[in-house]
């Protein structure tokens, strides 16, 4: 799925750097190494799932604002109200098309973004 969202992103006009954490503890660790524009997490991962990773993220002060975009196949409106109750900006189920999720992370990205650090 990783490799789904990452050629969906490519298509973009605007240039975007993209990391890949491979479980929800791995993205815990990218996380302090640089300033994120976006953040998008699905709920079945393995170590922490999704909901954690929101709910870690946005109760850190430096993340809190970070937009964060659900993608899963949990597609009930009772996952939906959770995901978004935890912070989430928005919420994608699967399958999706890349139209769309192009369009959903376009609109998620701040307008100005500063330069990677």
């Amino acid at each position: 799925m990783r490799a789904l969202i990452g050629s969906a992103l490519e298509g973009l006009e605007e240039k975007l750097e993209i990391d890949e954490a491979e479980s929800g503890f791995a993205a815990l660790r990218l996380l302090p190494r640089h300033h994120y524009d976006l953040i998008v997490t699905d709920i079945n991962m393995p170590d922490i799932n999704g909901l954690e990773l929101v709910s870690f993220v946005k109760r850190d002060p430096r993340y809190r604002t970070t937009p964060l975009l659900i993608v899963s196949t949990e597609g009930s409106d009772r996952d939906r109200d959770k995901g978004l109750e935890l912070g989430a900006s928005a919420y994608l189920v699967k399958p999706f098309a890349a139209e769309e999720l192009r369009r959903l992370v376009l609109d998620l990205l701040p307008p100005e973004r500063p330069a990677r650090s």
